[in-house]
């Protein structure tokens, strides 16, 4: 093999792979509005085409004919092969199929913002890099909303240093640089 062959061999191998890995990272991408392949536009029936390597679990409501009135909201979960879950799709109208997408939970760290924030970042991570337009206290967490992303992320109270079951109300300068996130929640409305 001559030496101009190999070079060619071997800038196209390297080109092939940098594609290759930049399409990889978009499937784990999170924007305003777009999560890997799901956008504001995406219908519940498009999700078995765009996670077709993927286990699709529906668990549906009963809507209003059925008895179980504390499920309100149809529910996706998509894992992947192996069994990991990924995420949780929640569609804005109950049993059906054309609908689009309410909103979407993140369960795997993989899943990144442009700034580098996952499921597994830290306050002093989430606060460096994105604007918390307001916090909302329940009896055991602190939801805190991200209208840059239009996200919401909950933190529990345990994190914080407060007692569980409490209605105080939560700041900014009361949480720990180093509190992690119970959930990511993407709103596509």
């Amino acid at each position: 093999m001559t030496k101009k062959t190999f070079l060619s061999i071997s800038i196209i191998a390297v080109i092939s792979l940098l594609l290759i890995s930049c399409g990889n990272n978009s499937k784990f991408k999170i924007e305003k509005g777009k999560v890997g392949s799901i956008t504001t536009k995406t219908k519940i029936l498009e999700l078995a085409s765009i996670f077709k390597n993927d286990s699709i679990v529906k668990n549906l409501s009963e809507g209003a004919q059925g008895d179980n009135y504390f499920q309100e909201d149809d529910e996706y979960f998509v894992y992947e092969k192996g069994g990991k879950l990924l995420l949780t799709i929640m569609p804005k109208e109950q049993l059906d199929s054309t609908s689009t997408i309410k909103s979407i939970e993140i369960h795997d760290a993989r899943f990144k913002t442009e700034s580098g924030i996952h499921l597994n970042s830290n306050f002093s991570e989430i606060n460096a890099n994105n604007n918390i337009n307001r916090i909302e206290s329940t009896f055991s967490s602190a939801t805190l909303f991200i209208d840059d992303l239009n996200a919401t992320i909950v933190i529990d109270k345990e994190e914080l240093g407060l007692k569980e079951f409490s209605t105080q109300k939560v700041t900014l300068e009361q949480i720990p640089d180093l509190a992690k996130m119970k959930s990511l929640i993407i709103w596509f409305h």
